[in-house]
C-alpha cells in the first residue's frame, strides 16, 4: 500500500519530516455556537447546552466587529502549547521543522487584526515553516482570504474547512448552519487565490448511504482541493447527537462499513491529492466502539487497505 500522504508531501518539499503541532486558541468559538448563524453547534459538536466548559469559553467569544481583548493571552497560550509540544516531536521523532496547526473550533472568525497577530506570531516560532487553519467556509471574510493569499508566497499556508458532507438535507439535519453551495463558493474563491485547501469529510452522518459517501467524495475532488482527511462519525458526551445515540435513533457507522468507504475513496483519488487523515482519535468517545482504540482502529484499517488497494 501506497498512500500520497501529506507526510510525504511535506518531506519531498523540504527534505526532512515536518510535524504538525495542533493549537487551541482560547477565546476561538463558532458562528454556529455563539447565535451568529445557529445555537448549539453541529450535532456532534459539544455546546452550551451540554457543557458548562464550554458556555463559560463563550464568554469570551469574538466577533468581527470589535478587537481582541485578550490577544496578550492568546500569544502566551499559542507560544506555551507549541513549546510544551515540540520537546515530545524532537525526542520520539527527532523532529526539526514544524507546521503551526490552528486546529479547535474556527479559527478565521476574528477580527483580521487579531487573525494577522496570532499567525504572524505563530511563524515567529523556532523552525516553524509554515501554518495550517481549521475552519468553516462561512466564517472568513475576504480581507481575510487576501492577506492569506500574500502570505502564502512567504511560507507553507494550508486552510482546512470541514466539508463534512455535501448533502444539503444532512447538513441542515446537523445543524451546519450553511448549505454545499457555500462550501463550493469558498473553497473555489480559495483555490481561485492560489492557496492550499484540505478539505474534511465525514463518513457515517445521520441517514447517509454509500452513496451519499461516494458524492461528497466527488464533489469534494471537484472543488479542486490539494489534501483530504477522512474520518468517521464519532458520538461523544455531552451531543445531541449522544441523545439520539442513547435513544437508539443514531446508529454508528461499522468498521466494515468504513473501510469498504475509505479503500473506495482512496482508489479514486487523484495522485496528486495527499492524505492527511485517515480516522482520528477523540475524547469522551460513547460511540461506535471500534474507535476507543486508536492504534487498534488504525492497524486494522491499514491492513484492510493493503488487503484492498490494486
Amino acid at each position: 500500500m501506497q498512500l500520497y500522504t501529506f507526510g510525504k508531501y511535506l518531506k519531498n518539499k523540504f527534505n526532512t519530516t515536518v510535524y504538525k503541532v495542533p493549537i487551541s486558541i482560547p477565546g476561538f468559538t463558532c458562528p454556529n455556537i455563539d447565535g451568529r448563524v445557529a445555537r448549539g453547534g453541529c450535532v456532534f459538536c459539544e455546546n452550551e447546552s451540554f457543557s458548562p466548559n464550554l458556555a463559560k469559553k463563550e464568554r469570551v467569544s469574538l466577533n468581527f466587529e470589535s478587537d481582541n481583548p485578550i490577544i496578550d493571552k492568546q500569544i502566551n497560550s499559542l507560544r506555551k502549547q507549541f513549546f510544551d509540544t515540540v520537546p515530545f516531536l524532537q525526542h520520539r521523532f527527532d523532529a526539526h521543522k514544524y507546521i503551526v496547526y490552528f486546529q479547535s473550533f474556527t479559527n478565521t472568525y476574528a477580527p483580521f487584526k487579531t487573525l494577522q497577530t496570532l499567525y504572524e506570531e505563530a511563524l515567529k516560532l523556532p523552525n516553524v515553516v509554515g501554518i495550517s487553519i481549521g475552519t468553516r467556509t462561512d466564517s472568513i471574510s475576504d480581507e481575510t482570504l487576501q492577506y492569506l493569499s500574500h502570505l502564502k508566497n512567504r511560507t507553507e499556508l494550508w486552510i482546512e474547512y470541514g466539508i463534512q458532507t455535501s448533502n444539503d438535507a444532512t447538513l441542515q439535519l446537523i445543524n451546519r448552519g450553511h448549505d454545499f453551495a457555500n462550501v463550493a463558493h469558498t473553497i473555489t474563491k480559495t483555490k481561485q487565490l492560489g492557496i492550499n485547501v484540505c478539505g474534511h469529510v465525514i463518513y457515517g452522518l445521520p441517514n447517509e448511504t454509500k452513496d451519499d459517501y461516494k458524492k461528497t467524495f466527488t464533489d469534494s475532488i471537484a472543488l479542486g482541493i490539494d489534501s483530504i482527511k477522512f474520518h468517521p462519525l464519532y458520538v461523544t458526551k455531552n451531543t445531541l447527537l449522544a441523545k439520539k445515540y442513547e435513544t437508539g435513533e443514531f446508529v454508528p457507522i461499522t468498521q466494515e462499513e468504513y473501510a469498504e468507504i475509505l479503500t473506495w475513496s482512496i482508489k479514486h483519488l487523484p495522485k496528486h491529492i495527499s492524505i492527511q487523515r485517515i480516522t482520528a482519535g477523540v475524547e469522551n468517545l460513547l460511540a461506535p466502539s471500534w474507535c476507543k482504540n486508536k492504534s487498534k482502529q488504525i492497524s486494522y484499517l491499514h491492513k484492510y487497505l493493503n488487503a484492498h488497494l490494486h
